[in-house]
């Protein structure tokens, strides 16, 4: 990346949105962080990396915070701001202004494994595939049984698909690999196998279903 000390010192917050990958992560940080006023806040916008971790290379971490927006960024509402125990009063209010002035509905979380969303979302998509594997009932009668059932617009196995298989797969193998303790964090074989076959969902035309 390519920080200037002109581009950050205009600023009174950076937000983070690059490629899911703690190294990466931590080496444009280091190179903000050398830059930026002492005063301007950093946050990442990851669905699913610890943010204190992220924050760990800074000399901010009181002024280092999440704010995880959800695709597509302008029409949905929420933002997850998720607060690490350095992060300070002031910054989180300043966070929350922030969201407010944006017109998001912000949520406040501790930095957990996939802060609220993602941390109930993704292992019950990945039961739903172990149901599958199961043989509990049809990739079909999953997803109707949830919409009509729970109220969810979308079923499980269809909204792994909408969200892309490898993504979930990455999130899962980063949790489990942290946490192997973690029953709900365990891999499912079928999501595995779809993806080294190149079935993603949506994105690539097939995954639990052709479209």
């Amino acid at each position: 990346a390519v920080v200037s000390t002109q581009s950050t010192g205009e600023t009174d917050l950076v937000i983070e949105a690059i490629v899911e990958n703690m190294a990466v992560k931590h080496r444009l940080f280091q190179e903000l962080d050398e830059v930026a006023p002492e005063a301007v806040i950093f946050a990442s916008n990851t669905s699913s990396l610890p943010i204190g971790e992220i924050a760990s290379v800074t000399n901010r971490k009181d002024r280092f915070g999440g704010l995880h927006f959800f695709n597509p960024v302008p029409i949905m509402k929420l933002l997850e701001i998720v607060k690490t125990p350095e992060l300070s009063d002031s910054t989180l209010d300043q966070l929350k202004a922030f969201g407010k002035a944006m017109g998001k509905a912000s949520v406040v979380c501790s930095d957990t494994p996939g802060f609220i969303v993602n941390r109930l979302l993704v292992p019950n998509l990945a039961e739903a595939v172990r149901m599958l594997e199961r043989d509990v009932a049809s990739p079909e009668d999953i997803d109707t049984a949830m919409k009509l059932g729970a109220g969810h617009p979308m079923g499980p196995l269809q909204l792994a698909d909408y969200v892309g298989l490898d993504t979930i797969l990455f999130i899962l193998q980063g949790w489990n690999e942290k946490y192997p303790e973690v029953d709900l964090f365990q891999v499912p074989v079928t999501l595995e196998k779809l993806v080294a076959d190149g079935k993603l969902g949506v994105k690539s035309g097939q995954g639990f279903y052709k479209y």
